[in-house]
């Protein structure tokens, strides 16, 4: 098996540009895509001009639509497809993975019909052992343009996150190790439902000051519901939690917030949709989120908020309002049940 070779499967924005980033450290990178044609252009042009724009790519990366030839012998497996296609993709990849191949999930989502993680999907579908996460404030078109960034890889396997760090790091691009798998897959996914709710805080004409509230609240419920599920709640601190969640609570960059915004403008989700021209996982996220949340006795208020928006036909300006009358309680979570004692 080759010591230098990747494979990225998915040719969205983000698979784009961590091949990208294989391929500048010269590194050959296998691009996988559907699409025959935008596979082509990639070959012919250097350029994945849907999502990335005239942005040139690393001429080491080769765009394929032969799933075999892609994963098979690469020492990198990274898996960039949405959550709702990561079953079937691994189902196929499965049959030319080995088990001493590195495999990565930089998607940030959860199964909508099991609540699996994408790393658990991973497992049962192939016979993958050397598992890890990448996740972060990493937003695709700031990196390809070349700016600073970096990511958390979550692992057990200390050998997963050399060899990411060994790929993937760049003089623009920093690789970080946590050996908390858990908690990073569940804070790159489930910050992006609170990112809905800052996007539609914006969208309707609220500044910083409320911003600062999403997050911060937001961090403590995703938080709660992380270490329920057996995540380490300082993870949370880290690139995958508040890092990632400044970011896409912040920026018309992140999908998940221009999904606020535009329900707070009236248009439905699948008007949205059309306009983004990529998945936006928090929708997913949320419903999956919710039902996580209710089943572990979790409190996750804006969680709650975003879902019945979403799902239940509750207005933007209500799910504010219901946000904004709640009865205070202690910033400091020891018994969230404890309401403050009137005066």
């Amino acid at each position: 098996m080759s010591a230098e070779r990747v494979a990225v499967l998915g040719g969205g924005s983000f698979g784009t540009v961590l091949a990208h980033l294989a391929g500048r450290n010269e590194h050959p990178t296998r691009l996988w895509m559907r699409s025959a044609e935008r596979a082509a252009e990639l070959n012919a042009e250097r350029t994945n001009a849907r999502y990335l724009g005239e942005h040139r790519l690393a001429e080491s990366v080769v765009a394929t639509t032969d799933l075999e030839e892609a994963v098979r012998g690469a020492a990198l497996v990274v898996f960039a497809v949405p959550s709702h296609a990561i079953r079937e993709v691994a189902g196929e990849a499965g049959a030319y993975l080995s088990g001493e191949q590195v495999v990565l999930s930089a998607t940030k989502g959860l199964e909508p019909e099991s609540f699996r993680r994408m790393t658990e999907v991973i497992r049962g579908e192939t016979c993958a052992l050397k598992l890890g996460a990448l996740s972060g404030p990493n937003l695709a078109k700031e990196i390809i343009a070349g700016q600073p960034s970096a990511a958390t890889v979550g692992s057990r396997f200390r050998e997963v996150i050399a060899v990411a760090a060994r790929l993937l790091h760049g003089n623009n691009f920093r690789i970080y190790g946590n050996h908390d798998l858990v908690g990073v897959e569940l804070a790159g996914a489930l910050k992006n439902v609170i990112a809905i709710a800052s996007g539609l805080a914006h969208g309707l004409g609220f500044g910083a000051n409320v911003r600062a509230l999403i997050v911060t609240r937001g961090l403590a419920e995703i938080q709660r519901l992380g270490v329920s599920l057996g995540a380490d709640p300082l993870t949370f601190a880290g690139l995958a939690g508040v890092g990632d969640l400044i970011v896409t609570c912040g920026s018309e960059l992140s999908r998940n917030f221009r999904v606020g915004v535009g329900l707070a403008a009236g248009k439905s989700l699948e008007t949205i949709f059309d306009e983004l021209g990529e998945v936006a996982e928090g929708v997913n996220t949320a419903r999956v989120a919710h039902a996580l949340a209710r089943d572990r006795g979790v409190a996750m208020p804006i969680t709650e908020s975003v879902h019945r928006l979403l799902f239940a036909g509750v207005t933007p300006q209500e799910v504010l309002e219901d946000l904004m009358t709640r009865k205070a309680r202690y910033e400091v979570d020891f018994d969230y049940s404890a309401e403050v004692p009137p005066r």
